[in-house]
């Protein structure tokens, strides 16, 4: 019974990375997209998203069909648990990559292009994503706790475009609305850090049954 239980927490794992894979790639695609708008790309992004949609369900019951069928109980059930938040957040990731590229429609690539650091915003997110992912896999604490530190890293990438729109805006480089809407898809890739955050803490919880935002009652397990 056992071993037929840890070869469905594995199928889980499997399904999780490949979850986590799908946001990895919206987020590159959602980066590229500021940098040079292209139809193509953005319906490229728009398939990946409805691809993180369908995965997420897919998880969604499968956890639940754990947690009904196999009664799981204290670091299992805490596991199936945070998966079950994970694939939450995943999918909202998918989200926020799929209204970059919606916006993406209205902005002119040239005005992103060597002036911002949304490459590097989404390139820090994409790491903070799969470190997560990686952590709840090998249950490592110490690399969910590393995720959390490093939000910092795109606050600060975020701070730095704000700057950057301010000045361009005083030197007449760039039109008002035009630097809104890069703030906002600067915005969106802020948020998929806070998702990568949320990810962490989860893992957090299914390793030490804590969670720093106190989300989970303390007696549950």
């Amino acid at each position: 019974m056992r071993l037929r239980f840890d070869r469905q927490l594995n199928w889980l794992h499997v399904e999780l990375i490949k979850l986590g894979s799908l946001c990895e790639k919206a987020i590159a695609l959602s980066a590229r997209v500021l940098e040079a708008r292209s139809d193509e790309v953005i319906d490229e992004i728009l398939g990946v998203a409805a691809q993180i949609k369908a995965k997420e369900k897919e998880l969604e019951s499968y956890c639940m069909m754990l947690l009904l069928k196999q009664q799981p109980v204290a670091k299992d059930f805490r596991e199936i648990s945070a998966a079950l938040k994970m694939v939450s957040d995943l999918e909202r990731i998918g989200d926020q990559a799929a209204d970059i590229a919606d916006l993406s429609r209205h902005i002119r690539g040239e005005t992103v292009h060597g002036l911002l650091h949304i490459n590097d915003m989404a390139e820090a997110t994409v790491k903070m994503v799969t470190a997560s992912v990686d952590a709840f896999v090998k249950g490592n604490l110490q690399l969910a706790e590393k995720v959390m530190e490093d939000d910092d890293i795109v606050d600060s990438l975020f701070n730095q475009i704000k700057d950057e729109l301010i000045c361009m805006i005083q030197e007449k480089r760039i039109e008002a609305e035009s630097a809104l809407d890069l703030l906002m898809a600067a915005k969106y890739l802020e948020r998929i850090g806070d998702h990568a955050v949320n990810l962490a803490e989860w893992v957090e919880y299914s390793v030490t049954g804590k969670r720093k935002n106190n989300e989970v009652p303390q007696n549950l397990w």
